[in-house]
Protein backbone atom coordinates (compact mmCIF):
# COMPACT_ATOMS: atom_id res chain seq x y z
CA UNK A 1 0.00 0.00 0.00
CA UNK A 2 0.99 3.77 -0.63
CA UNK A 3 -0.58 6.77 0.28
CA UNK A 4 -0.41 9.69 -2.00
CA UNK A 5 -1.16 13.60 -1.91
CA UNK A 6 -0.92 16.66 -3.59
CA UNK A 7 -2.35 19.92 -2.66
CA UNK A 8 -3.05 22.96 -5.45
CA UNK A 9 -3.60 26.14 -2.81
CA UNK A 10 -5.69 28.34 -4.25
CA UNK A 11 -6.50 32.42 -3.97
CA UNK A 12 -8.74 33.31 -1.33
CA UNK A 13 -11.11 34.76 -3.62
CA UNK A 14 -11.20 31.54 -5.96
CA UNK A 15 -14.77 30.52 -6.92
CA UNK A 16 -14.29 26.78 -5.22
CA UNK A 17 -17.22 25.97 -7.20
CA UNK A 18 -14.87 25.40 -10.29
CA UNK A 19 -13.51 22.64 -8.24
CA UNK A 20 -16.40 21.37 -6.79
CA UNK A 21 -18.03 21.35 -11.06
CA UNK A 22 -14.41 20.00 -12.04
CA UNK A 23 -14.60 17.07 -9.23
CA UNK A 24 -18.39 16.29 -10.45
CA UNK A 25 -17.44 16.16 -14.19
CA UNK A 26 -14.24 14.45 -14.10
CA UNK A 27 -14.23 12.83 -10.57
CA UNK A 28 -16.20 9.45 -11.66
CA UNK A 29 -12.70 8.47 -14.10
CA UNK A 30 -11.10 7.11 -11.34
CA UNK A 31 -13.50 4.61 -9.70
CA UNK A 32 -12.51 1.83 -11.85
CA UNK A 33 -8.42 2.80 -12.04
CA UNK A 34 -6.66 -0.24 -11.77
CA UNK A 35 -4.46 -0.45 -8.49
CA UNK A 36 -6.13 2.23 -6.89
CA UNK A 37 -7.38 1.47 -3.60
CA UNK A 38 -9.09 4.99 -3.12
CA UNK A 39 -9.15 8.17 -4.23
CA UNK A 40 -10.81 11.13 -1.87
CA UNK A 41 -11.53 14.05 -3.55
CA UNK A 42 -10.81 16.47 -0.67
CA UNK A 43 -11.29 20.32 -0.43
CA UNK A 44 -10.65 22.79 1.91
CA UNK A 45 -12.99 26.04 1.66
CA UNK A 46 -12.66 28.99 3.02
CA UNK A 47 -16.25 29.80 2.59
CA UNK A 48 -17.22 27.31 5.17
CA UNK A 49 -14.68 28.31 7.57
CA UNK A 50 -11.21 26.78 6.35
CA UNK A 51 -7.76 28.43 6.38
CA UNK A 52 -7.71 28.11 2.70
CA UNK A 53 -9.11 27.40 -0.14
CA UNK A 54 -7.40 24.21 -1.43
CA UNK A 55 -7.56 21.15 -3.58
CA UNK A 56 -6.20 18.06 -1.83
CA UNK A 57 -6.69 14.39 -3.44
CA UNK A 58 -5.43 11.86 -1.07
CA UNK A 59 -4.92 8.68 -2.44
CA UNK A 60 -4.27 4.97 -1.23
CA UNK A 61 -2.79 2.95 -3.65
CA UNK A 62 -2.61 -1.40 -3.26
CA UNK A 63 0.31 -0.74 -6.11
CA UNK A 64 2.86 1.22 -7.62
CA UNK A 65 2.43 0.38 -10.85
CA UNK A 66 -1.22 1.77 -10.50
CA UNK A 67 0.40 5.07 -8.95
CA UNK A 68 2.50 5.35 -11.40
CA UNK A 69 0.40 4.88 -14.11
CA UNK A 70 -1.63 7.34 -12.80
CA UNK A 71 1.54 10.15 -12.61
CA UNK A 72 3.29 10.27 -15.45
CA UNK A 73 1.23 7.37 -17.76
CA UNK A 74 -0.94 10.26 -19.58
CA UNK A 75 -4.19 11.53 -19.12
CA UNK A 76 -5.09 11.46 -15.43
CA UNK A 77 -2.29 13.87 -13.31
CA UNK A 78 -1.88 15.32 -16.79
CA UNK A 79 -5.06 17.31 -16.29
CA UNK A 80 -4.04 18.74 -12.96
CA UNK A 81 -0.61 20.24 -14.58
CA UNK A 82 -2.24 21.69 -17.48
CA UNK A 83 -5.19 23.55 -14.81
CA UNK A 84 -2.58 24.45 -12.16
CA UNK A 85 1.02 23.46 -13.20
CA UNK A 86 2.75 20.27 -11.01
CA UNK A 87 2.48 20.28 -8.07
CA UNK A 88 4.93 18.36 -5.47
CA UNK A 89 3.33 14.96 -4.94
CA UNK A 90 3.65 13.55 -1.17
CA UNK A 91 4.11 9.89 -0.85
CA UNK A 92 4.33 7.77 2.08
CA UNK A 93 5.00 3.92 2.41
CA UNK A 94 1.89 2.65 3.88
CA UNK A 95 1.75 0.56 7.28
CA UNK A 96 -2.21 -0.40 7.53
CA UNK A 97 -5.75 0.13 6.32
CA UNK A 98 -8.84 -0.67 8.43
CA UNK A 99 -12.24 -0.23 8.02
CA UNK A 100 -14.33 1.62 10.04
CA UNK A 101 -18.12 0.81 11.43
CA UNK A 102 -19.47 3.14 8.75
CA UNK A 103 -17.34 1.78 5.49
CA UNK A 104 -20.81 1.27 3.83
CA UNK A 105 -21.75 5.03 4.22
CA UNK A 106 -20.97 7.53 1.68
CA UNK A 107 -17.63 9.53 3.53
CA UNK A 108 -18.42 13.68 3.78
CA UNK A 109 -15.09 14.79 5.84
CA UNK A 110 -11.69 13.58 6.05
CA UNK A 111 -8.67 14.43 8.53
CA UNK A 112 -5.33 13.97 7.96
CA UNK A 113 -2.69 14.12 11.05
CA UNK A 114 1.06 14.08 10.08
CA UNK A 115 3.68 13.65 12.81
CA UNK A 116 7.67 14.14 12.21
CA UNK A 117 9.57 11.34 14.38
CA UNK A 118 12.44 12.66 16.23
CA UNK A 119 15.92 11.95 14.67
CA UNK A 120 16.97 9.99 17.83
CA UNK A 121 14.09 7.93 18.01
CA UNK A 122 14.18 3.87 16.25
CA UNK A 123 10.86 4.60 14.36
CA UNK A 124 9.62 0.50 15.96
CA UNK A 125 8.05 2.54 18.94
CA UNK A 126 6.18 5.53 17.47
CA UNK A 127 5.33 3.63 14.48
CA UNK A 128 3.32 0.50 16.94
CA UNK A 129 1.93 3.46 18.94
CA UNK A 130 0.47 4.66 15.50
CA UNK A 131 -0.76 1.05 14.28
CA UNK A 132 -2.64 1.33 17.80
CA UNK A 133 -4.09 4.63 17.38
CA UNK A 134 -5.21 3.11 14.61
CA UNK A 135 -6.86 0.42 15.56
CA UNK A 136 -8.68 2.67 17.96
CA UNK A 137 -9.78 5.23 15.46
CA UNK A 138 -11.56 2.48 13.06
CA UNK A 139 -13.64 2.10 15.68
CA UNK A 140 -14.86 5.50 16.38
CA UNK A 141 -18.26 5.73 15.53
CA UNK A 142 -18.78 7.75 12.05
CA UNK A 143 -15.44 6.21 10.18
CA UNK A 144 -15.31 5.04 7.01
CA UNK A 145 -11.90 3.68 7.45
CA UNK A 146 -8.63 4.81 8.55
CA UNK A 147 -4.83 4.48 7.51
CA UNK A 148 -1.37 5.02 8.26
CA UNK A 149 1.54 5.46 6.38
CA UNK A 150 5.40 6.58 6.90
CA UNK A 151 7.75 8.51 4.66
CA UNK A 152 11.07 7.37 5.39
CA UNK A 153 12.86 9.91 3.65
CA UNK A 154 11.73 12.67 6.17
CA UNK A 155 10.72 9.98 8.68
CA UNK A 156 6.83 11.57 8.85
CA UNK A 157 4.17 10.00 9.72
CA UNK A 158 0.69 10.66 8.38
CA UNK A 159 -2.59 9.15 9.79
CA UNK A 160 -6.08 9.36 7.05
CA UNK A 161 -9.50 9.19 8.44
CA UNK A 162 -12.33 8.83 5.99
CA UNK A 163 -15.87 10.14 7.78
CA UNK A 164 -19.14 10.03 6.76
CA UNK A 165 -20.28 12.84 9.50
CA UNK A 166 -18.71 15.86 11.32
CA UNK A 167 -15.18 13.93 12.72
CA UNK A 168 -15.64 16.28 15.93
CA UNK A 169 -12.35 16.85 17.89
CA UNK A 170 -9.77 15.13 16.61
CA UNK A 171 -6.12 16.33 15.33
CA UNK A 172 -4.80 17.58 12.11
CA UNK A 173 -6.47 19.12 8.75
CA UNK A 174 -9.74 18.88 7.94
CA UNK A 175 -11.02 18.45 4.73
CA UNK A 176 -14.55 18.08 2.43
CA UNK A 177 -15.11 14.45 0.63
CA UNK A 178 -16.30 15.72 -3.29
CA UNK A 179 -16.33 12.33 -4.68
CA UNK A 180 -14.76 8.75 -3.20
CA UNK A 181 -13.39 6.80 -6.11
CA UNK A 182 -12.88 3.00 -4.40
CA UNK A 183 -11.67 0.29 -7.51
CA UNK A 184 -9.89 -1.15 -5.01
CA UNK A 185 -11.54 -0.43 -1.27
CA UNK A 186 -11.96 -3.96 -0.73
CA UNK A 187 -8.37 -5.39 -1.80
CA UNK A 188 -7.02 -2.38 0.41
CA UNK A 189 -9.13 -2.83 3.54
CA UNK A 190 -8.95 -6.53 3.41
CA UNK A 191 -4.86 -6.83 4.58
Amino acid sequence: MYAMQYEVTLPADYDMGIIRRRVAERGASTDDFDGLGFKAYLIQDQANGAMVNQYAPFYLWNDSAGMARFLWGGGFFTGICQSFGRPSVRHWTGVDSLAGPDVDQPAVAATRNTLVLPPDVDPVGPVAEAVDSLCATAQLPGVHSSAIAVDPTRWELVHFTLWSGEPGIVPGTRYQVLHLSTPGTKELLAR
